[in-house]
């Protein structure tokens, strides 16, 4: 029988994190099954959906446990599916913000989704600078689900008020329903 673990990594970047990490859970007959990886500020961040057979649960423990003496934040958390319908009861929705980068912008997007109940199911987030002028630039696709008893045009027009109040623009297009893994 096979569990499935959340592995979450942070630490020091460094050629050969991923190949080490993946070395290890092969080792291990673990499969990774969905995985999101980033360098964020010079350090490595590392987000797994990991199935592994129930008997080397105790070697994935002792494994981390290494990993963590080596400086790297290591958590495993044992999940009951291995995937799961996104939006089974709701819509999905893609939003998208661009605009000049300030405080506050993703916080009230998201404060603003969670008091109507929508729920963000992925968030990708960043900034970078502008090619001629090199004023900071914010980016945010989020992919969302939208409760049924909601009426679309209530909360879009009140995500389009955000983005006039934060001087960002805002897109939201429909998504189709898919799986996490």
């Amino acid at each position: 029988m096979r569990t499935n673990i959340v592995l979450t990594l942070t630490g020091t970047d460094r050629v050969g994190i991923v190949h080490d990490i993946t070395e290890l859970l092969l080792s291990l007959s673990g499969n990774v099954e969905a995985s999101h990886m980033a360098r964020l500020g010079g350090e490595f961040a590392m987000l797994m959906l990991v199935s592994i057979p129930s008997e080397q649960l105790a070697n994935l423990d002792e494994a981390t446990g290494v990993l963590a003496a080596q400086g790297y934040k290591v958590t495993t958390t044992r999940t009951t599916r291995p995937h799961t319908e996104i939006c089974p009861d709701g819509s999905c929705y893609q939003i998208e913000v661009r605009g000049a980068d300030h405080q506050g912008v993703l916080n009230q997007v998201a404060h603003y989704l969670s008091q109507r109940g929508i729920n963000i199911e992925t968030l990708e987030g960043k900034t970078a600078r502008a090619p001629i002028s090199g004023t900071p630039l914010f980016s945010l696709v989020a992919h969302v689900v939208v409760p049924p008893s909601l009426p679309e045009q209530d909360w879009m027009t009140g995500l389009e008020d955000i983005g006039q109040h934060l001087n960002v623009d805002i897109a939201v297009s429909a998504a189709e329903k898919r799986y996490d893994i």
